[in-house]
């Protein structure tokens, strides 16, 4: 009597198909921007002096007190936010390696005359989430463990207001530098990825794939101008 060699398949979990991973970057992606925008509002009280902006430091670590410690809900926000980058950053990784596999030694061979059909701002996804990750580190070294003093010595005794005024100042001409590209990176990014979060969603569909993309194209451009709308503002001397 023949016996069958054949095994069952192997089950994958719905996470880890391509599907599931779309899905996981589209999720994790959109909740980054929402992160970013409210970061983008707090800083913009800057143009509401000193006490404005200082207020809103302060409110960032004792909100939520005493129902939870002090800086509870930062810290809270700040996990969420690194296991989002963490989740984001893995299923990008797969997803490129399975398109590579996919595509096979042919993959850069194309036929002459033909134009690729994908953007600029697809093409440089890769490197602009590297540039994205190595500024995250940057501001957070900068800004939160003031490991990093920019523009002053005595950094981590000055108020939240006075670091972000010596930190653009223009002596320090390389900050407002990397920042402007950090955020061109950035806000590329972001409308490219809010597109493709909003198709792989369900969103979008062909009806409204033209609207959807202006409003990613948008948000992208409201992060980017509304970030360095205050560096500039303190190298022009606006802000001091």
């Amino acid at each position: 009597m023949a016996t069958s060699t054949q095994t069952a398949p192997k089950k994958v979990h719905r996470l880890s198909t391509s599907v599931g991973l779309k899905i996981q970057m589209a999720v994790t992606g959109l909740f980054f921007v929402l992160f970013v925008l409210l970061h983008m509002y707090g800083n913009l009280k800057m143009f509401s002096g000193p006490e404005a902006y200082n207020g809103y430091a302060t409110f960032l670590r004792e909100v939520g007190y005493p129902l939870v410690p002090g800086e509870g809900v930062l810290w809270i926000l700040r996990i969420l936010l690194l296991v989002s980058i963490i989740l984001h950053l893995h299923a990008a990784l797969v997803l490129w390696k399975r398109g590579n596999d996919a595509r096979g030694p042919n993959a850069y061979k194309v036929r002459r005359g033909r134009k690729s059909q994908q953007t600029y701002s697809s093409r440089t996804m890769r490197w602009g989430g590297i540039i994205i990750l190595l500024f995250i580190v940057y501001h957070l070294l900068q800004f939160t463990t003031l490991t990093i003093s920019v523009g002053a010595e005595a950094y981590a005794d000055m108020t939240p207001y006075d670091r972000m005024i010596a930190g653009f100042q223009p002596e320090v001409w390389w900050s407002y530098a990397f920042y402007f590209v950090a955020l061109l990176a950035l806000a590329m990014h972001i409308r490219h990825g809010a597109w493709s979060a909003l198709q792989t969603l369900g969103v979008s569909n062909r009806r409204r794939e033209v609207a959807f993309n202006w409003i990613a194209i948008a948000i992208g451009a409201a992060i980017f101008f509304g970030f360095m709308i205050v560096p500039t503002a303190i190298m022009a001397g606006f802000i001091s």
